[in-house]
């Protein structure tokens, strides 16, 4: 099992991978919300340990992102935040499990292998709008059947979008999730995107697909 270790304090976190490589488990360790953020979302590990309070993104945000891009991978927050409102908005934030701190490593241990033992969602490879299809698996696209070829980043766009088909996503959102961060959101990339995949998509085709939500960002949907 490859675990991910996002805890700040580096004696906890060091105490925690150590305890789970001697059982076996491969174990990462960061402390940052931002670094562990993008080490979640490359999909290779199977649990994700999460603390709260975290540097430069904090524990709900991360918890939060993961789910809005789509990242089904079981996460167990680790934190000394006790309170009751605390762990309701972690576990509706998309935590799968809570331990508070101070804990006993047995405990932390068998949640662990709880949350890994669940069923994983089984997500249908192929993804469709109206007359548009996205296989997931091998990243074609096809409006009426007719191929259409993307750059990378119009096919990561386009797939966040229909995998929240309905729901309007703002250009923060969009650019945190494709772009993982690396520009400013203040910029204009994302509209220059969404130009590009309206050519390619919309242009002379009905229903169009792709719809602006005027101050807020764009939306999927027939």
């Amino acid at each position: 099992m490859k675990v991910l270790v996002i805890e700040d304090d580096r004696t906890v976190g060091q105490f925690v991978q150590r305890g789970l490589e001697e059982q076996r488990m491969y174990a990462d360790l960061v402390d940052d919300g931002e670094e562990g953020l993008r080490r979640a979302t490359s999909g290779q590990y199977d649990v994700v340990v999460l603390d709260l309070r975290l540097p430069k993104m904090n524990g709900i945000e991360v918890l939060r992102t993961l789910r809005d891009r789509g990242i089904t991978t079981p996460v167990v927050v680790l934190t000394a935040q006790d309170a009751l409102e605390s762990k309701v908005q972690a576990l509706r934030a998309g935590a799968d499990d809570y331990v508070t701190k101070p804990f006993a490593f047995e405990e932390l241990l068998a949640r662990v292998e709880a949350v890994a033992r669940r069923p994983k969602s089984i997500v249908s490879p192929v993804v469709q709008i109206a007359d548009l299809t996205i296989d997931t698996g091998s990243r074609e696209v096809r409006r009426a059947d007719v191929a259409i070829e993307l750059t990378p980043k119009e096919y990561v766009v386009l797939e966040y979008l229909a995998r929240n088909p309905g729901r309007v996503l703002s250009r923060t959102l969009i650019t945190e999730y494709a772009w993982n961060y690396h520009f400013d959101p203040g910029t204009n990339i994302v509209d220059v995107v969404i130009n590009r995949l309206r050519k390619k998509l919309d242009h002379l085709r009905t229903p169009k697909l792709i719809h602006t939500v005027r101050g807020v960002g764009y939306v999927l949907k027939a």
